[in-house]
């Protein structure tokens, strides 16, 4: 029996030099912006919202009034009762999506020209700015993958559902957006393979450092293709932090053994401060978010069309990292917040965190802690320039991701903030 390494660093240096390549041996990175405005403007794609009445195969039950579909696949809309929280919001309602299932966010790599590419999608999402944004190569729940809609196989599926020994290079669960998912995780993966690939015009090999570059556009590198991201392990070159990575991961958990928070399911029918009409579910005072219906129609999915249910934010959010040099290292300032639906209580969030009239938890503060920026991306004198991962769908302890950028002639004295971006709606991929 032979024995193994039980960490690759190999792999680490080798997205390493995939982040440093900003040109790619296939796409160039200027062509990506107008491969998917071509994508959206070639296939058919429509969203439209319509009244509860008019979803096919979703219906309210009509003892508990939740909201799912006939097959019992999917997902369902339930509702929660929160107590036990701090103040000033120590106990609330909520509608929220329960989906007892892993779905998998994954990212297929393939050498070219000796640099690791990523294969990335341009899929369609009904909640979607724009409708078709940057996607990984495989973005799907197992009700999908294993063909609950009787459509389209999942493309390239199966290089994640059954992994060759030795391919996979990250593979993590990570929660869901904890204010509207009831305990959801998702499994990050990155896999590589060395075999032909199957070209399709829906899929791009880019480098890490072209979608690195491609994060400072509106829109366009969606929230699961961020989350996968900032899954890739960094090169260990011995840098230093204000906190070592065991002292952040104890803090975490101590925050995480600290809250006391009950959580206890409850039918729909009875969420306080609540009121369904026959074209939505929303909070008796408007904020919040709302429960919708929408009737799709896709020209490359799975399934050509269908409606669904889906969770639509009021107004517009924030999501922001404070960063600063500490000690000539880039350091983000990172929170332990508390999510009550979140399978993981408290999680490493942004500094500013608030959603669209944000949920009971936004004034709630909680601890802070400086952590370092770190990412396999350019060395030397360039700075990062900080993302956060996934605004619509995150919940767990989890980094930025980075692109680099040019640092100013003089290093900023202050914080400063990053930037952040508009919310989608939420649905289950």
């Amino acid at each position: 029996m032979s024995l193994t390494r039980r960490a690759d660093a190999d792999a680490a240096r080798r997205l390493a030099r995939s982040a440093e390549d900003l040109a790619g041996a296939r796409t160039p990175t200027g062509e990506v912006a107008e491969w998917i405005a071509q994508r959206r403007a070639t296939e058919r794609h429509h969203v439209a919202p319509i009244p509860f009445a008019a979803l096919d195969g979703w219906s309210f039950d009509p003892d508990s009034g939740d909201l799912g579909h006939r097959t019992g696949r999917f997902f369902t809309v339930q509702g929660v009762r929160v107590s036990g929280g701090p103040e000033p919001f120590p106990a609330w309602d909520q509608p929220v999506i329960r989906q007892p299932e892993v779905g998998i966010l994954g990212l297929l790599v393939k050498e070219f020209g000796g640099v690791p590419h990523v294969l990335m999608q341009a899929k369609m999402e009904p909640g979607n700015p724009g409708l078709v944004q940057l996607s990984p190569t495989v973005q799907a729940t197992r009700s999908n993958f294993t063909g609950a809609h009787r459509g389209a196989p999942v493309r390239y599926v199966e290089y994640f559902a059954r992994p060759a020994p030795g391919s996979v290079l990250v593979d993590v669960l990570q929660s869901e957006h904890g204010a509207w998912f009831l305990h959801k995780a998702n499994r990050n993966m990155i896999v590589e393979t060395r075999d032909d690939v199957p070209e399709h015009e829906d899929f791009r090999w880019l480098t890490l450092g072209q979608i690195g570059e491609l994060l400072g556009h509106d829109n366009l590198v969606n929230m699961d293709a961020r989350s996968v991201l900032s899954c890739v392990p960094p090169t260990d070159d011995g840098a230093e932090a204000l906190h070592s990575d065991t002292a952040v991961r104890s803090w975490l958990t101590a925050q995480r053994a600290a809250h006391l928070l009950r959580v206890d399911r409850i039918p729909l029918a009875e969420v306080r401060g609540w009121t369904r009409t026959d074209t939505a579910v929303s909070h008796d005072e408007g904020r919040f978010f709302r429960v919708v219906a929408v009737a799709v129609r896709a020209g490359n999915r799975e399934v050509g069309s269908w409606t669904q249910p889906l969770f639509a934010p009021v107004g517009e959010g924030v999501t922001a990292f404070v960063t600063r040099r500490i000690g000539g290292v880039r350091h983000l300032l990172a929170r332990a917040k508390v999510e009550a639906v979140c399978s993981s209580r408290s999680r490493s969030a942004p500094r500013c965190s608030a959603r669209p009239a944000p949920t009971p938890d936004w004034r709630t503060g909680g601890r802070r802690s400086w952590i370092s920026c770190a990412a396999p991306h350019r060395r030397g004198s360039a700075t990062r320039r900080c993302t956060p991962r996934r605004a619509a769908g995150s919940c767990g302890p989890r980094a930025a991701t980075c692109s680099s950028r040019r640092p100013p002639r003089r290093p900023p004295t202050r914080p400063r903030r990053a930037s952040c971006g508009p919310r989608r709606a939420s649905w289950p991929t």
